[in-house]
């Protein structure tokens, strides 16, 4: 199941498969499972064979090798060694005659058998099991059938009755299907589909490797199970040698394991095929068009070999795209210097973009030179004028690679460059490798500090990790004021980010300040005042906005620390918090062009995610998916962070997708935050969990994640509530657990801290709590007046979503008080809310308990209880013990007894008996 055997455990998202491989059987008998090696074949396979079995049916099992196809008969005679010897004993003499001597010499000359009788024996096998029970032929490895064997088993097949089915499973390759030679036309064949980065988080998860590195191991495998586990191996263990922890941007080792897998995939083209996906693994851009100037004619037919044995995707303008990122890096890899030099030669005359065609000639030759040295340095600086500052960072170190070594300050200015284009774009992977080339130099302090902090700015979300990195850079900037305020702003960064300390973090960026100011650097001097205003409105400083006014009246050039520091973002992140969402949606749309002229995936993401935020806000959930979508794809191709990713992916789908997409996405953010030390996005993705849970009815677990989130917001010493919206979901998550004083204990001092800092919104949220409070409380009708006058307020702030649950909550009080028609008016009210913000799960919510008014509801019978006392109901009502009940709620057995009692009193019964018929006739 492991690296060590090379079989994937593939089970991951394949429940759909296996019914649409039943329903197959069903309809025509047959079944012919395709796809790539390591797609999880054998594993659905073994799950329809297992069902058959459970059923009572005969399985029959083959599976040949590759040795198989060359033995005539070799199949066959493993076919009928596999059949109950009483199946065979009534059989005429001269088919058991038949099948005796294949079984004995299946490799000797055919020449003397007597091959109709070897085929009326498979016949009459197979009907004498039919007669008996229904039967399953499964063939798997079916493109591995000697020709021999499968025109015996085509033979029998067309004369075997209904009851015997035959699902086979083969490899996609070039040439055709199993299924006709073996059947017929006529019988669609079932693909197996690649796994989807969910359930490639979920496979890593399965085999304990790192969630954050399901987004790029996704890209590298393409989705196969195999090779994404051969990777998420090879990538552990390379990290373990390192300094025992992985990177996410890491690049993915292809080899070993995962290298075999690869070369496996790509042994289903030809050889003429593989030379034409050469070219295309060592090109940028790979077309049609592009590999036929660079002399492959035959490009066209041969990529369409490559389509069909599932290596590469054409599309309708040429574009050449692989299925999988590991294929071409194990074909560059296989492929000897010679052929390499050849193809970059060849590719270097075909391209039309200048700067790759001076990248192809760097790639095509490995001695020194001066003048290219210098034509590779120029293409850099054009990329970093496109934006392209991964591509800049590689021709840099192409550049220093190329340098004579008679040139030293060239090659160290150009190694300093490379390095700090890294860090823009993220790369870790290439910003360690031009540091490291750096520290191994004579080079001065400065240019020593300017290395470390592009590998510190590379790390992204991992900043945890680099104590030493930020000690050595510490000490070399000695000094140097400007050099000492941008490692200090760093460190100040790390302090909110990986601590969760913001004093700390405050008292950083002060001393960065002044050390900006003594070195005359006014943008490091306004990032530093940008990170105390984010501190101050973190810990409830009133003076926090006069310190952001006085980072934004500072010079702003463009900003080489990253727009996400900058005290323009702030402001934007002031007015998302702020409920102020026009003000915020304008000046993003500002920025998103800006970001992406910098280059810079982080500033890019932090845009996206903003606009997400202020989209979700603002009722636009289909534009808040578009963004949330954006900003996970360029995560996974930029190789960053992926924990904020996931966040902002969960809350999307929350409000406006679906709730166990959004679960499942929470989670894994919650996986990566944890495995970087990033509690600033722990926090965010646990408390996208925990509402989550609220939204779902499972108040019990989403009061212990909520209650996560608050020991580490307290922990974080957070004081403003307009930040992180918690305070609100925890409250109602302790009401609906019966829990009613503990939340109003939560609600009233959080309630008066936001008054005090003016956060209307958030004293709404806890507005609805407090009426939901009052409900519990036996307040109904204050309750009422309450969360009415909480839905204007809402309307009036134009948060449609908060007033939609808003009029829920108002629902749930009136027919808890039996007043149907105002509970289905609220109901219709907050459906038309959330339909018309395209916020499809909140929609159902409003309607399901529509659905529920009915008689024999037991959402009517329980009117009288609380929610937490009908999930007991429910749970003892279907046979439930109290220590079950107590388990499943999360509850103490002495709490569910004395619930237990108050629900009888209420429903006016005795017994659990009683209780039942009371939930099914009320």
């Amino acid at each position: 199941m492991v690296a060590a055997t090379g079989h994937a455990d593939t089970s991951v998202g394949h429940g759909e498969l296996i019914k649409a491989v039943d329903r197959a059987l069903t309809t025509h008998g047959r079944a012919l499972l395709t796809g790539p090696a390591g797609a999880g074949k054998t594993e659905v396979v073994r799950a329809v064979s297992a069902a058959a079995e459970a059923r009572g049916e005969s399985v029959l099992r083959l599976a040949p090798e590759a040795a198989d196809q060359w033995i005539p008969e070799a199949s066959a005679a493993a076919l009928l060694a596999s059949v109950p010897a009483a199946a065979l004993d009534e059989l005429s003499g001269p088919q058991r005659t038949a099948i005796a001597l294949l079984r004995r010499e299946a490799d000797a000359p055919r020449a003397g058998r007597d091959h109709v009788a070897l085929r009326l024996a498979v016949v009459e096998v197979l009907r004498t099991l039919a007669a008996r029970q229904p039967v399953l032929l499964v063939i798997d490895n079916a493109q591995w059938l000697d020709a021999e064997s499968t025109g015996l088993l085509r033979f029998a097949l067309r004369l075997t009755p209904p009851r015997v089915r035959v699902l086979a499973a083969e490899r996609v390759q070039g040439g055709a299907p199993v299924g006709d030679p073996l059947w017929g036309p006529g019988v669609p064949a079932v693909r197996v589909p690649p796994l989807g980065a969910d359930e490639v988080a979920e496979l890593l998860l399965r085999h304990g490797l790192p969630a954050r590195l399901a987004g790029r191991i996704h890209q590298a495998s393409g989705g196969n199970p195999r090779l994404a586990l051969a990777l998420g191996h090879s990538l552990a263990e390379a990290a373990e040698a390192r300094d025992g922890s992985a990177h996410h941007a890491d690049p993915l080792p292809v080899s070993g394991q995962a290298r075999e897998v690869a070369r496996r995939l790509l042994a289903g083209a030809p050889a003429r095929a593989r030379r034409t996906l050469l070219l295309a693994a060592l090109a940028s851009r790979p077309t049609v068009s592009l590999l036929r100037r660079a002399g492959r004619p035959d490009a066209e037919a041969e990529l369409a070999e490559a389509e069909r044995a599932a290596l590469v995707r054409v599309g309708e303008d040429g574009t050449v795209e692989f299925t999988a990122g590991a294929l071409p890096t194990a074909l560059a890899a296989d492929a000897g210097w010679p052929e390499r030099a050849a193809g970059h030669a060849a590719l270097a005359a075909a391209v039309d973009d200048p700067v790759q065609a001076v990248r192809h000639r760097a790639l095509g030759v490995d001695s020194p030179d001066r003048c290219l040295a210098a034509e590779i340095t120029e293409a850099a600086a054009v990329c970093r004028s496109r934006g392209q500052r991964a591509l800049a960072a590689e021709l840099g170190l192409l550049a220093a690679e190329r340098t004579p070594s008679g040139l030293p300050g060239e090659e160290l200015s150009r190694l300093v460059t490379a390095a700090e284009d890294a860090g823009w774009a993220g790369r870790a992977d290439l910003a360690r490798r031009a540091t490291r080339a750096v520290l191994a130099r004579d080079a001065a302090p400065a240019d020593r500090v300017r290395a470390r902090l592009a590998v510190i700015d590379a790390a992204g979300q991992a900043l945890g990790t680099l104590d030493e990195t930020f000690a050595y850079a510490m000490d070399e900037a000695a000094g140097d004021p400007a050099l000492q305020a941008a490692v200090q702003l760093r460190i100040a960064w790390k302090h909110n980010l990986s601590d969760g300390d913001p004093v700390r973090s405050r008292d950083a960026a002060a001393e960065a300040g002044a050390l900006a100011a003594r070195g005359g650097d006014q943008t490091a001097e306004a990032m530093a005042l940008t990170v105390r205003a984010r501190m101050g409105r973190i810990l409830g400083d009133a003076g926090a906005e006069e310190i952001l006014s006085e980072a934004l009246a500072l010079p702003a050039p463009e900003i080489p620390l990253g727009m996400r520091n900058a005290p323009q973002y702030l402001a934007v992140r002031h007015a998302l918090f702020d409920d102020r969402l026009d003000d915020a949606r304008r000046q993003l749309m500002v920025l998103l062009p800006a970001v992406r002229r910098t280059g810079s995936a982080e500033d890019v993401f932090e845009v996206l995610r903003s606009l997400t935020e202020v989209e979700l806000r603002s009722g636009r959930c289909e534009a808040a998916s578009a963004h949330a979508r954006r900003a996970l794809e360029l995560t996974i191709e930029a190789g960053l962070s992926p924990g904020p990713a996931w966040y902002v992916a969960a809350m999307a789908e929350t409000m406006g997708g679906s709730f166990a997409r959004a679960e499942s996405y929470a989670r894994r953010g919650i996986q990566a935050s944890q495995e970087e030390q990033d509690k600033v996005f722990l926090s965010r993705a646990l408390h996208a969990l925990g509402l989550i849970e609220l939204a779902t009815g499972e108040a019990a677990k989403a009061v212990a994640t909520l209650r996560r989130v608050a020991e580490l917001e307290a922990a974080q010493q957070v004081v403003d509530p307009s930040i992180l919206r918690w305070h609100g979901e925890l409250a109602e998550a302790l009401i609906a657990a019966d829990a009613p004083a503990e939340a109003a204990e939560l609600i009233d001092p959080v309630r008066a801290v936001a008054r005090e800092l003016g956060r209307t919104g958030v004293v709404a949220a806890l507005d609805r709590a407090r009426a939901l409070c009052l409900s519990a409380q036996g307040e109904a009708d204050a309750a009422v007046r309450l969360l009415e006058d909480t839905a204007q307020r809402f309307d009036a702030l134009r948060l449609p979503l908060e007033r939609g649950r808003t009029l829920l909550a108002l629902a749930r009080v009136e027919r808890r008080r039996r007043r149907r028609a105002p509970a289905r008016a609220a109901l219709r009210a907050a459906a038309e809310v959330f339909d018309r913000a395209g916020a499809a799960p909140w929609s159902e919510l409003a309607r399901e308990p529509a659905r529920g008014d009915g008689a024999g509801s037991p959402v009517t019978a329980a009117a009288a209880l609380t929610e937490a006392e009908t999930r007991l109901a429910l749970l003892v009502s279907q046979g439930a013990s109290n220590q079950e009940a107590a388990a499943k709620l999360f509850l103490s057995v002495k709490t569910v007894e004395a619930r237990l009692t108050r629900i009888y009193q209420k429903l006016d019964v005795r017994s659990r008996a009683q209780l039942a018929t009371a939930l099914r006739t009320r």
